[in-house]
């Protein structure tokens, strides 16, 4: 009688899976990557929230006052408060930060409604800012030249902590008060529901994410500026060569 042999201890056909083995590595980096997907767009979508609250809840002060103005442009609304807040005397001058160079000041001018005395007196326009960094610099300039202490901020409500971040990067020294400019009351329509206003809050979001990213991570960058931070070509100089300029009716 034969000895029989023992059984194997796995069933014929059921070899080493490799990666796709229940405890394999391959599937225990999908499991890990997996979860680490899920946290972190619970992250975001929690931030999200947090950032289009914050959006919500900004109001401009009651009795705004500084020793000076200036307004990020990006549309007519915000220079039209600025310039309204310039006749109320929040400020003794006001500075239109990031205009375009085919913009004069005339046209800026008739567009806000505004006497030439004004503009002549209190109103420096600044052409030199390409983007938020570019407006960050630019203003930074014009408070230093002037000798400005606290400065009134006017911008979109959305667009405002991006400014500030960028405001008080390349200036500790002076304060800046926030006048958020509000275009929809996120407060009393339900801001979810419009595509729109909704796809621009996702993208300021997301690059408000990128100016922490890079603050935290100590990266450099550009100006931001058309003269590439020359301190030879200011407002000043700017404001006179635009008036060489033909009238258009874009500004950025």
């Amino acid at each position: 009688m034969t000895e029989e042999e023992p059984l194997s201890a796995h069933p014929p056909g059921n070899g080493d899976r490799g990666f796709f083995d229940r405890r394999g590595r391959f599937r225990r980096m999908l499991r890990i990557g997996g979860i680490l997907a899920v946290l972190s767009l619970a992250i975001f979508i929690g931030g999200f929230l947090r950032f289009a609250d914050s959006v919500a809840t900004l109001a401009p002060p009651e009795s705004p006052r500084a020793d000076a103005i200036v307004v990020l442009t990006g549309g007519y609304q915000r220079i039209d408060q600025a310039v309204e807040l310039l006749r109320a005397g929040s400020g003794k001058r006001l500075l239109i930060s990031g205009a375009h160079p085919s913009t004069s000041p005339a046209r800026i001018r008739k567009m806000t409604q505004s006497s030439t005395d004004l503009f002549n007196c209190c109103v420096d326009i600044g052409y030199d800012a390409l983007d938020t960094i570019g407006n960050a610099n630019e203003i930074t300039r014009w408070i230093h030249d002037k000798g400005y202490r606290s400065v009134l901020v006017v911008t979109n409500n959305y667009h405002m902590q991006r400014s500030l971040m960028e405001l008080r990067r390349v200036d500790h020294a002076t304060q800046f008060i926030p006048y958020p400019v509000v275009n929809t009351d996120m407060k009393s329509t339900d801001w979810y529901a419009d595509p729109d206003l909704l796809r621009t809050l996702i993208i300021e979001y997301g690059k408000t994410l990128i100016v922490y990213a890079r603050q935290l991570a100590g990266w450099g960058t550009s100006p931001g500026l058309r003269t590439g931070g020359s301190t030879q070509s200011g407002v000043r100089t700017l404001l006179m060569r635009s008036r060489m300029l033909p009238l258009r009716s874009d500004i950025v």
